[in-house]
């Protein structure tokens, strides 16, 4: 089970990248991916199409999740994720750290 959602705020812990915070754009649980706002730049070479001059385009790359931790949004500090159940039997995200509740 990933401990990361889409939109999620993360740090990069480790890569050429490490230290860079940023968004979760897409998570790919099939491979353990993840892809995150401005963090792991790699170079495309395009051909040009009709609606597309091509030349060199960059654009973020997937990552492994275990090389990202989540950001707690109180604390603002990477913690790990611990999953609880409330009274309902909802299973939710509670920080390690300050034991604040991630939506």
């Amino acid at each position: 089970m990933l401990t990361v959602k889409k939109n999620d705020r993360v740090v990069v812990l480790s890569g050429k990248d490490r230290g860079k915070k940023g968004n979760v754009l897409c998570v790919i649980p099939g491979k353990n991916s993840v892809v995150v706002s401005k963090v792991n730049f790699v170079k495309r070479h395009t051909k040009p199409t009709r609606t597309d001059a091509g030349g060199i385009k960059e654009k973020e790359a997937a990552m492994d999740v275990s090389n990202v931790m989540l950001l707690c949004p109180k604390c603002d500090r990477p913690s790990r994720v611990k999953f609880d159940r409330l009274s309902d039997m909802t299973k939710i995200r509670v920080c390690r750290k300050c034991g604040e509740i991630i939506a």
